[in-house]
């Protein structure tokens, strides 16, 4: 357990940063939390912590602010979405090898005993994920590098970035891809949400208006592995306070289709099975994803716990209880 450590965590007013600030802080810890996001726009905010509003990490100015006098730095912090937005803003993805880049200089300036990077699967290469039922991605499938266009190469660079300046300067660095992970208290609406959050939203708002249809993007037959929020941050963690310093899958390897998902849902809300309105030219991203967990069960003894229908159930009903509050109030997800 990582415990009385002075830690900055960057994208901490996110979904997977602000869970991480919840732990450490539970866990005995003195937390600084940046985000680009105004108050208004975090997911999570907690008492006991130095908060930073509208900081943004681009600049190498505002790294060095943070920084000082601090042992642990987990860079959470990317500007990232579901398949809808991270196809269509490519350039705006790439821009957060600036946060990558700057926080390891200034973590190298400063000291800094130890780095973590949050990477993703959108790293691994295309050619390797083109039919629908996959073999698990292990973490050599990401050279010869081929990865999504946009997000999936901010990612790889930025993890060279890392070994090269732990090879380079001695910095100890931390490196998870992590595949597709959800739960309460992350977006599921205004085009940054992804599919475990966009079907629940989308089966909550057919069964609270008595509509028998919901829309798919693709024809639902694409798979992927979901990975809960709780054994992110417990795998994260994990990770952190190991020797091991490659990248590793920090994933489930629990393979399901769209059409499967969905199945899942409409269970949990027990509403009669919807007609799907497939769309077939909505973004969807490679055909086939899921994580091959031999590597990190070897080197960290780890393995996700949360089955997918558990974690849904969840998610589920931390959304419907949102959109009772909201309704279709979507602005608080529109800030990047």
């Amino acid at each position: 357990m990582i415990k009385n450590k002075k830690i900055l965590v960057v994208g901490a007013g996110g979904f997977i940063g602000g869970h991480l600030v919840k732990k450490l802080l539970r866990d005995g810890n003195l937390i600084k939390a940046v985000d680009i996001k105004p108050k208004e726009f975090w997911f999570q905010e907690f008492e006991n912590v130095e908060n930073y509003f509208s900081l943004d990490m681009k600049d190498i100015g505002n790294c060095r602010k943070v920084t000082k006098n601090i042992d642990y730095v987990f860079n959470m912090a990317c500007n990232m979405g579901g398949m809808g937005f991270i196809e269509n803003n490519k350039a705006e993805c790439m821009q957060s090898v600036l946060i990558n880049t700057n926080l390891l200089i200034s973590c190298k300036e400063d000291s800094v005993k130890r780095y973590f990077f949050s990477s993703s699967a959108c790293a691994y290469n295309k050619t390797k994920q083109q039919n629908v039922f996959i073999e698990g991605l292990k973490e050599d499938d990401a050279y010869p590098a081929d990865p999504e266009d946009g997000y999936g190469w901010e990612k790889l660079f930025s993890e060279r970035m890392c070994r090269h300046f732990m090879e380079d300067y001695g910095l100890e660095v931390r490196i998870a891809r992590y595949h597709n992970i959800y739960g309460p208290y992350g977006t599921y609406d205004g085009g940054r949400e992804k599919a475990p959050a966009a079907l629940c939203r989308k089966v909550i708002h057919a069964k609270k208006n008595k509509e028998n249809k919901i829309e798919v993007w693709g024809d639902g037959k694409q798979t992927r592995s979901f990975l809960f929020i709780d054994d992110c941050i417990e795998g994260t963690l994990r990770l952190f306070e190991s020797d091991y310093h490659e990248p590793v899958n920090i994933g489930s390897d629990e393979q399901v289709s769209i059409n499967q998902m969905i199945d899942l849902i409409e269970d949990i809300s027990e509403i009669k099975k919807l007609n799907r309105d497939y769309q077939l030219e909505k973004p969807k991203g490679v055909r086939g994803r899921s994580s091959n967990n031999d590597l990190v069960k070897k080197v960290l003894n780890w393995s996700f716990k949360v089955k997918l229908k558990d974690g849904l159930k969840k998610t589920y009903e931390w959304i419907d209880n949102e959109t009772n509050k909201y309704g279709s109030n979507i602005s608080r997800f529109t800030k990047s």
